[in-house]
This record gives structure tokens, C-alpha cells and sequence, in this order.
């Protein structure tokens, strides 16, 4: 598991517990983490293909 998609689980874990306690900070958090761990994937895969096209 790469670090971005574990940070999008860990996200969507606290999105979950703070849906489920009604704790609004805790979902916010939540979700901002799941957005982070998609742009650092989205980063990766676009630095690998950058790195398979140029060759290094």
C-alpha cells in the first residue's frame, strides 16, 4: 500500500468515527486527509510515468 493511499484509508476512517460521534472537525479532517493521500498518489503516478517515458 503506497503512503497516499494509506493516508486516504486513515481519512476515511476518521470521516467515518466522526460522522458516527457527530464530532463536524473531526469529519473535516477526515476528508482533507482523504484529498491529500489522492494527490500524493496522483503525484506518484505521474512522477513514474514521467520516469518511464524519459527513462531515468
Amino acid at each position: 500500500m503506497t503512503k497516499g493511499k494509506a493516508k486516504q484509508v486513515k481519512g476515511k476512517m476518521k470521516e467515518t468515527l466522526g460522522k458516527a460521534i457527530g464530532d463536524k472537525s473531526m469529519q473535516r479532517h477526515g476528508l482533507g486527509e482523504q484529498l491529500r493521500g489522492k494527490a500524493q498518489e496522483l503525484s506518484h503516478k505521474t512522477a513514474d510515468k514521467i520516469r518511464k517515458r524519459t527513462g531515468h
